[in-house]
């Protein structure tokens, strides 16, 4: 039986370096694929390129999609602060980018098909974020079977799966799966701003540091 094929979106955070991970302990050969989409930095994408070859994938592609040519988020207008006052319950906050998950899944699947992938790996998480609209389980099924009707791969009954496996883990449960499977946390980068190290103020930093010294490493914190 040949070897499945998966096109892991590769943000270089912590989530998608685990998605990728758990593709690559399944048996499959995953290919990366990064977005360059006028973000504030580029310290994701630099981290990006050293987890795809920590966890030696097989191809990893970094694609240019100027979402910040129309700005409306805090992670690509610089006008817009990055909020550091914590998570509010049912406000969707401005580091929401309008329609990234939608782009970054419709190139994902022109990759997947020119491939002949079988999988989309996704890190979205909808638990211990923001509850951004693109990472919801309704959003990702509602897009399965757009992805089914638009591809002549879809239309043949053997079409891409989206499969984002930590869609409803905690935060801290993705952790310590990325322990387990030796990804290579201190090599992520999850913090909106792009200093020298991460700011330990954004919501980002501040989910990640709790589900770090819950699950035992500090060590690994933005501040220790």
């Amino acid at each position: 039986m040949a070897q499945r094929t998966s096109i892991a979106l590769l943000s270089g955070g912590l989530d998608s370096a685990t998605a990728a991970a758990l593709a690559l302990e399944s048996g499959d050969q995953v290919i990366g694929l990064s977005f360059d989409y006028g973000q504030r930095h580029q310290r994701e994408l630099d981290a990006a390129a050293s987890v795809a070859d920590h966890l030696g994938l097989a191809e990893h592609h970094c694609i240019r999609v100027n979402l910040a040519a129309w700005g409306g988020s805090a992670l690509t207008d610089a006008a817009i602060d990055v909020p550091v006052s914590g998570v509010q319950d049912g406000v969707i906050p401005p580091t929401y980018v309008p329609g990234r998950n939608t782009v970054f899944i419709a190139i994902g699947l022109s990759l997947a098909e020119a491939r002949q992938a079988e999988r989309l790996v996704l890190g979205v998480n909808a638990v211990d974020y923001s509850g951004y609209p693109d990472c919801r389980p309704d959003y990702l099924n509602a897009f399965q079977n757009l992805a089914d009707l638009a591809s002549k791969a879809g239309r043949e009954n053997h079409g891409t799966r989206l499969w984002a496996p930590l869609v409803a883990w905690s935060k801290t449960r993705i952790v310590e799966e990325a322990l387990r499977l030796n990804v290579p946390i201190q090599t992520t980068w999850s913090c909106y701003s792009g200093g020298e190290t991460p700011c330990s103020l954004c919501d980002s930093c501040r989910i990640r540091d709790a589900a770090l010294r819950e699950a035992g490493r500090p060590d690994l914190c933005s501040k220790r």
